[in-house]
């Protein structure tokens, strides 16, 4: 089982940085480091979308094009964290932002294995991030 935290959300002002956290907890016998990661969004009547995700190693990112490299994400496989550091923040980010991880198949890919919510296993409540026009 894994369990994940998110933290740092909040309220901000547009053009700001924010950078949110998720604290991993993996039960078992596994390793944090068997897991990809990713941050997911959920704003009011729109469906929850992918903003960012990472390899299991850390060597590869992804993060839709929409999002015009704002976002980026990393980890810390030692610490058990997954960082996304949000730039030059719109209102349109406004959103509940989720912490999500999935066990890491051999052969497969970021972001194409794991681009839908339903690619992923586990997920965290959710931190609000709020940004003021």
């Amino acid at each position: 089982q894994v369990q994940l935290v998110e933290s740092g959300g909040g309220l901000l002002q547009a053009g700001g940085s924010l950078k949110l956290s998720c604290k991993v907890t993996v039960n078992l016998g596994n390793a944090f480091s068997d897991y990809v990661a990713g941050w997911f969004r959920l704003a009011p009547e729109k469906e929850r979308e992918i903003v960012a995700s990472v390899s299991s190693s850390g060597d590869e990112t992804y993060s839709p094009e929409s999002l015009e490299g704002r976002f980026t994400i990393s980890r810390d496989n030692r610490a058990n964290t997954v960082t996304l550091t949000m730039n030059e923040v719109k209102p349109e980010d406004t959103a509940v932002y989720y912490c999500a991880a999935a066990w890491a198949v051999p052969g497969w890919s970021i972001p194409g294995r794991y681009s839908r919510p339903t690619d992923f296993e586990y997920w965290g409540l959710g931190t609000r991030v709020t940004v003021a026009s």
